[in-house]
């Protein structure tokens, strides 16, 4: 059976989820904040030590100003209020992508990081203000500026997330079937697993059967 070391999420569908239930883009993505701690709660169940969500795009500033702002009051409010709680769960919290908000929400995102950096349970990785293509030019940039040779193992060394394994399994929700300029380097021999459900559908039990799933997958990686 396949080993599971890291999960990455696209957690697709809380803007039609409200409309279609709530005729509200936002309260699908307060929905969908329920439906993250269930998926926490699962991945230490299953002792997975990384899980990535990828919350907020490079392109989702394309999104009305209204929209964005709820979705950062959501965020805030939810690093006062659970911050505590995953840190006495032994939860470690990372910020991919870049620190470019309210002075308010980059100093609490900072002072989560900070407060929950030695925890060993589980890393969180937020993708937030995040950008393959970005991360990608930047590593190159970087390579560059340090008169590195451009190297597999160098290239890795510049990401975001350097230190970390790259991801088993992919999964999106939403019924899209794309990637949208997430973890497009690190998720080379990742197994993608695309769901139906909207984000705030998406439960335990569905998890539960792609962990499974993957767990039976005979993995080749190029060879036979």
């Amino acid at each position: 059976m396949n080993p599971i070391n890291h999960v990455a999420i696209i957690m697709d569908g809380n803007g039609r989820w409200g409309l279609k239930y709530k005729k509200s883009r936002n309260a699908g993505h307060k929905a969908g904040l329920n439906t993250v701690e269930k998926i926490i709660r699962e991945t230490i169940k299953n002792k997975i030590k990384y899980l990535t969500l990828y919350a907020f795009s490079t392109e989702n500033w394309k999104r009305p100003k209204k929209e964005i702002n709820f979705l950062f009051s959501l965020l805030e409010n939810f690093l006062v209020n659970k911050i505590d709680d995953l840190h006495k769960k032994n939860i470690r919290l990372k910020i991919i992508g870049l620190k470019r908000f309210t002075k308010k929400l980059n100093n609490l995102l900072i002072e989560s990081e900070k407060k929950t950096s030695r925890n060993k349970r589980l890393q969180i990785n937020l993708a937030l203000n995040y950008g393959s293509k970005y991360e990608l030019i930047n590593a190159f940039k970087s390579l560059q500026k340090n008169n590195k040779q451009i190297s597999e193992k160098n290239i890795c060394k510049y990401l975001l997330t350097k230190n970390i394994p790259d991801p088993d399994i992919l999964i999106r929700t939403g019924n899209t079937k794309r990637l949208s300029n997430f973890l497009l380097w690190q998720l080379a021999y990742s197994e993608i697993f695309f769901e139906k459900k909207l984000w705030p559908d998406f439960n335990e039990k569905d998890y539960n059967k792609i962990i499974n799933k993957f767990k039976k997958i005979k993995r080749n990686y190029g060879n036979i």
